[in-house]
């Protein structure tokens, strides 16, 4: 196992580039797609691309604002002593990969922009506290565990289509999230890829220590400097009292949460600006002062920096895509030779492939799913299970698409070269485990 790891290692190193340049390299080849196979004259192309630039604007606010607060959330006092009581009880480099994915899991699943912070937040206190820890792979294990998002309580696509009043609703009706993922085979999956994953990424951790790359301490912050920002305003002025002020804090943070139990007590439901709005004001009460507040989010706006310069790229991609028709014509290909009970397991594959021009649940969800769930109605498949292989061959392929794991380099401050070669290996272990579970859940169908 350490040999195909060092192989992967190698091989990104020699040839991964940026995730800035892969996303423009993706954009080129788009282009050249939609015009070699969809017969597109290349002006049409291109005014497509700058057309959708920034059709993903306002979601891209909403990405960029989740994973700001979520870093606030996954660093404050509380939530720093809690990841601290773990790391204490950690003493070896395996248990500390282990102990990683875990976290990087378990938060993912609970909410994919928190998992994607708390991961990496743990993972460096693992590096630090813990000898002969490998430092790229406790990152990339940490952002492994992202892949559970697919399966969990924020999965994009199934509460999307859970939500009555939704794009597709006159096509396919709302679907419950027991279809999906509360069914007994989703949360059997979860299990699987909770239990394994973690196993795995401490078996690829190098035997020898001369293969061992560690953290550099000498670079870390003292605590102290991250402390600092107490002292903003700390004076004993009104402003300073004011900037300081827990009772302000308390007051502003109880009224949001006030108004996420009148909004559930009036039938709203769960979608992501509300999570949005949750996860903002559970950082000011956990926080408690305005101006630590501040100060947390000002490190966090800093692990996002690569998503907003990226993601209106992406969006222009996804414009080629759709419309080119070349994300019908990537479905097409395997749907033709879909069965009912084998759909599924193509809208996995097929899901796999475009999310590498459209990483992003919901943006894919609106460029492959209306194809989708046509192909299952046409030939009698079950909508929501060919829904959820949408959504999993997303969250399967994001191991290995850049994009999400820009977060995890800003806190690590390693290259995307550093840690791919490990999640390479990552993402076919979690296939064969997604795999399965379509061709299983699938076989179900009558």
């Amino acid at each position: 196992m350490n040999k195909i790891a060092g192989f992967f290692t190698e091989l990104m190193r020699r040839y991964l580039p940026d995730p800035f340049v892969f996303a423009i390299g993706l954009t080129l080849l788009t282009m050249a797609l939609a015009v070699l196979v969809q017969g597109q004259a290349a002006p049409a192309v291109i005014a497509s691309w700058g057309k959708g630039f920034w059709n993903l604007l306002a979601f891209t606010t909403q990405m960029a604002v989740i994973l700001a607060m979520g870093y606030v959330l996954a660093t404050a006092p509380l939530t720093d002593r809690m990841l601290d009581r773990i790391v204490g009880a950690v003493h070896t480099p395996r248990t500390a990969i282990i102990v990683a994915t875990l976290v990087g899991g378990i938060g993912s699943y609970l909410n994919w922009g928190f998992g994607l912070v708390i991961g990496g937040i743990i993972a460096r206190k693992l590096a630090l506290k813990v000898r002969g820890v490998h430092y790229p792979l406790i990152i990339a294990s940490a952002y492994s565990g992202f892949t559970l998002y697919g399966l969990g309580l924020s999965a994009s696509i199934p509460v999307l289509i859970s939500t009555p009043g939704h794009p597709m609703e006159k096509a396919m009706g709302v679907i419950p999230l027991s279809e999906t993922i509360f069914s007994t085979p989703m949360l059997l999956t979860s299990l699987a890829v909770i239990v394994t994953l973690p196993l795995l990424n401490a078996w690829l951790h190098p035997r020898h220590p001369a293969e061992v790359v560690e953290i550099r301490r000498d670079q870390e912050p003292a605590r102290a400097e991250a402390a600092s920002a107490h002292s903003i305003g700390g004076d004993n002025t009104l402003a300073g009292r004011l900037n300081n002020s827990r009772i302000l804090s308390l007051a502003i943070g109880l009224c949001g949460m006030a108004y996420a139990v009148i909004y559930f007590t009036q039938g709203g439901s769960l979608d992501l600006n509300l999570i949005n709005f949750l996860i903002l004001f559970a950082g000011v009460l956990l926080l408690g002062t305005p101006v630590n507040y501040v100060a947390k989010l000002n490190e966090g706006i800093k692990t996002i920096s690569g998503i907003i310069l990226q993601y209106p790229f992406y969006a222009g991609i996804m414009a080629i895509m759709a419309g080119s028709g070349l994300v019908d014509t990537i479905s097409r290909v395997f749907v033709d030779i879909a069965t009912p009970q084998t759909l599924p397991f193509w809208g996995l594959v097929s899901s796999f492939v475009i999310n590498f021009f459209a990483p992003s649940g919901g943006g894919h969800w609106v460029i492959q799913g209306p194809f989708m769930v046509d192909a299952a109605k046409a030939i009698n498949s079950s909508v929501s299970q060919t829904s959820m292989s949408v959504m999993l061959g997303n969250a399967w392929n994001d191991l290995v698409q850049p994009f999400w794991i820009l977060p995890a380099l800003a806190l690590s401050k390693l290259n995307l070269k550093d840690v791919m070669g490990y999640t390479v290996i990552m993402m076919f272990w979690v296939g064969l485990i997604y795999i399965a579970a379509m061709l299983m859940w699938g076989a179900q169908i009558a």
